[in-house]
């Protein structure tokens, strides 16, 4: 539990480090974006499906689990269970409120192909420029809680945030693209477009600096706890609202399958070996 282990320095910075890691790989969508007259759909609906099966793994198996333990032995069975359904719960409501705030048309949900708007031409350049902007400040505003829910898990267990890093920088790429792509060919601008991916991507590692200098001097068992089981709900709601259709979209739906099953096993046999 979380006070009986001071967090240390090193501990934090660690955790702080990989969650810079998962935002900034928002800038590796931007690279392809500019370089690769393609998208490789086969390998991105894999990947996809893959970060998927490493998150919903990892939020039932191991993060919800702990989470339970943490409250049900600091508030009693009944209502330790009753407080961590709850969280979930909440981290799922969290996510649900922020994709109906953000109108459809901008939504990150609507992953972008490198080539699918290869021609200007298609749509005038101020759409493109305004559909680039709102899908940075959608993803901004999803990058945040998914930020906030890696540090949580790294500051728990870096054996376990790490992971999770991998999984949500995976996630990130083609959120890249979909920033990068449209601004690109509204402005000609590289530099532009990807100065605006890698804002959006900052707001991962803003979600830490929020839960460690306001959250972090407050926290106890109990809300960590909280905390732990709404990070368990936020990582399902985004792999199944988002990770999961996107790899559809994207290639056969039978390779995102095999990649949300090889993820879910790659995470069971590293929690035998590694946790």
């Amino acid at each position: 539990m979380l006070s009986e282990t001071p967090l240390e320095t090193q501990q934090v910075l660690i955790a702080f480090a990989l969650t810079l890691f998962a935002g900034l790989s928002t800038g590796i969508g931007s690279a392809i974006a500019f370089f690769a007259k393609k998208t490789n759909t086969k390998f991105l609906s894999v990947a996809l499906g893959l970060s998927a099966g490493v998150m919903i793994y990892l939020s039932f198996v191991e993060i919800f689990p702990n989470a339970k333990s943490i409250l049900t032995l600091e508030m009693g069975m009944h209502l330790g269970y009753l407080l961590t359904v709850v969280a979930f719960l909440s981290g799922m409501l969290l996510i649900a409120v922020i994709d109906k705030l953000v109108p459809a048309f901008e939504n990150p949900h609507e992953i972008k192909r490198v080539e699918q708007i290869r021609n200007p031409e298609e749509i005038k350049n101020k759409k493109l420029y305004r559909m680039g902007l709102m899908s940075a400040v959608a993803i901004a505003l999803h990058n945040f809680p998914e930020g906030l829910a890696t540090f949580l898990a790294a500051l728990q267990d870096i054996k376990l945030g790490l992971p999770i890093a991998i999984a949500i920088a995976i996630h990130n790429i083609p959120e890249g693209i979909a920033i990068s792509v449209p601004i690109y060919y509204a402005t000609g601008s590289r530099r532009k477009a990807f100065k605006y991916s890698f804002l959006s991507g900052l707001a991962e590692p803003l979600g830490a600096l929020v839960g460690f200098f306001i959250l972090m001097p407050f926290i106890n068992d109990v809300l960590f706890g909280f905390l732990f089981a709404s990070v368990a709900g936020i990582m399902v709601f985004i792999s199944i609202d988002n990770l999961l259709p996107a790899a559809r979209e994207y290639g056969e739906p039978h390779l995102s399958i095999y990649g949300l099953i090889a993820g879910m096993a790659i995470m069971a046999v590293s929690l035998v070996f590694f946790l």
